[in-house]
């Protein structure tokens, strides 16, 4: 063990919680009541016809609503690190109305982050591979040899996800329908996971806080590397930040100029994914749920799912990617990722040639 591990300390406070205490206890799960539903079709009905990627927060107005997002806000970065919002009437509006709701309420949590390298702002999270059958876990890429699908490609099959966190501070989620059977969604405390490792073995967990070489899988644009250089586990200033996606990891491995990682490496990448397993709580989506998730201090996974379009259980999630007003400084060198490691910064995301959209309010 060396002296850094040695030293190390678990992790203490809300964010360190496990599955089945997560599952028992719905206080992380608001209830919409009729007053804030009324407060989202009025400001809906007050923004017809414009498009939604070009509101501000002073254009949906959420007198009393506006108040709770900001406490939810709070409960993200300095609680649990996740809060679902539960009771939207989807039913009542059409898509595009609920881009635009989503987007709205965005809007009072952070800044929208662009998801890919097209300006995708609002993502749709369902099964776009239907109709071509099983999607394949490897595309060739000129004379590099295969490199697994991109992440975009992965989340949009109806196969089970990995535990992993997106490149922004946090993500929002709100779930149009649920499918026939699965698509559950699966959540894991980051600091819970540490200190079981830490605890089992601490040579292990000592490796993730050392750099591990990712791919960019194509996800830029611009003059960046292929690969990245950035470790799992991190604290700076008191702030614990985790950055975890074993795909990423594993595709740099498939780029001949990278690093290989050691046995040890490997093994410390196995324990970690075990632990996920064994600490998260599975905890399923209804209808008009917004579950926003803090990707510094929480990873989450689904379960693969099964579709009924016939019957109207195609699963479909609506995905707002955010820079958030209130998060935590992040640890010099992770702007290779971040762009900026400044709390309360416009960071995260797929930077674009052009500018990303303004700070709301």
């Amino acid at each position: 063990m060396t002296m850094a591990a040695a030293a190390r300390a678990p992790f203490t406070g809300p964010g360190v919680w496990h599955g089945p205490e997560l599952e028992a206890d719905d206080g992380w799960i608001w209830r919409l009541d009729d007053g804030e539903i009324g407060e989202i079709e009025a400001a809906l009905e007050g923004v017809r016809g414009r498009p939604w990627a070009a509101l501000r927060r002073d254009d949906f107005p959420l007198p009393t609503l506006g108040h709770r997002l900001a406490r939810a806000a709070e409960a993200i970065e300095n609680g649990r690190g996740v809060v679902r919002l539960r009771g939207l009437p989807v039913g009542r509006f059409d898509e595009e109305s609920l881009r635009t709701i989503l987007w709205g309420l965005g809007t009072h949590l952070g800044t929208a982050r662009y998801q890919n390298v097209g300006g995708e702002l609002i993502g749709e999270v369902r099964d776009e591979v239907r109709a071509f059958g099983a999607v394949r876990l490897a595309v060739a890429l000129g004379g590099d040899g295969a490199l697994p699908l991109a992440s975009r490609a992965r989340a949009r099959s109806n196969g089970p996800l990995r535990f992993h966190t997106d490149r922004c501070d946090a993500i929002a989620l709100l779930c149009v329908r649920p499918a026939r059977r699965g698509g559950v969604s699966r959540l894991a405390s980051a600091m819970a996971v540490h200190n079981a490792m830490l605890a089992r073995r601490p040579e292990l967990c000592e490796l993730l806080y050392h750099d591990y070489p990712r791919s960019r899988l194509g996800e830029e644009v611009g003059g960046e590397g292929r690969w990245y250089l950035l470790p799992v586990f991190a604290v700076h200033r008191g702030h614990f930040t985790t950055h975890y996606s074993r795909t990423f990891v594993e595709a740099a491995q498939c780029l001949p100029d990278c690093p290989r990682l050691s046995p040890a490496q490997d093994e410390a990448l196995d324990l970690h994914a075990a632990l996920c397993e064994e600490l998260c709580a599975e905890v399923p989506f209804e209808p008009g749920d917004l579950q926003i998730i803090n990707n510094h201090v929480v990873y989450h996974a689904r379960t693969a799912f099964e579709d009924d379009p016939e019957g109207g259980c195609d699963r479909l999630l609506f995905r707002l990617w955010l820079a958030m007003p209130n998060s935590r400084p992040l640890p010099p060198g992770h702007e290779v990722l971040w762009g900026s490691i400044a709390p309360g910064a416009l960071r995260g995301g797929v930077a674009l040639a052009e500018r990303a959209p303004d700070r709301a309010g």
